[in-house]
């Protein structure tokens, strides 16, 4: 089966694809779906839309699992992210894709067995579980498939270790 992780953000979503079979999670792609900060919000939401329903159809996934909001202080950029989760969720449901939720804890301590992981050491787990090289990768990316990883563990009932 075909999962995605989806590190939702208007100006960069991270996807992560990976295959589940059995008890193995083997990477297949990663993408960042950019957005111009000088387009209208409406434009940008479409081009988030758009890339994500070209992923859904190139892979066909079977389950997704999409970052959850985290508590903001600043309340105008949780509404943006708020809105743009709304928008990946929706694409994915009409898509036929199963959706599920899980917050940074969450997915930090799935994969790196600790939930206040810093960026590096959830993107060095990341490359360690899928045996990829993500040197250059942005975070919304790395991050994306973390996001994967934790579905594709929490869908098999699989643990690394003794790291969940």
């Amino acid at each position: 089966m075909i999962i995605l992780g989806i590190d939702p953000g208007l100006n960069k979503t991270g996807v992560g694809v990976l295959k589940v079979d059995n008890k193995n999670l083997g990477y297949l792609h990663h993408f960042v779906i950019k957005t111009d900060p000088k387009e209208s919000l409406v434009l940008r939401l479409k081009e988030i839309t758009t890339g994500l329903s070209d992923i859904i159809k190139e892979f066909q996934p079977s389950y997704a699992a999409v970052e959850d909001i985290f508590y903001s202080v600043n309340i105008k950029s949780a509404i943006l992210l708020g809105q743009t989760r709304g928008c990946i969720i929706s694409t994915l449901v009409a898509s036929g894709v199963e959706v599920m939720e899980y917050t940074a804890l969450q997915i930090k301590k799935s994969v790196v067995g600790y939930g206040k992981a810093d960026k590096e050491q959830v993107k060095k787990m990341v490359e360690m579980l899928l045996k990829i090289e993500l040197r250059n990768t942005l975070n919304d990316a790395s991050d994306a498939l973390a996001c994967a990883i934790c579905l594709g563990l929490n869908l098999t009932n699989y643990t690394f270790g003794n790291l969940r």
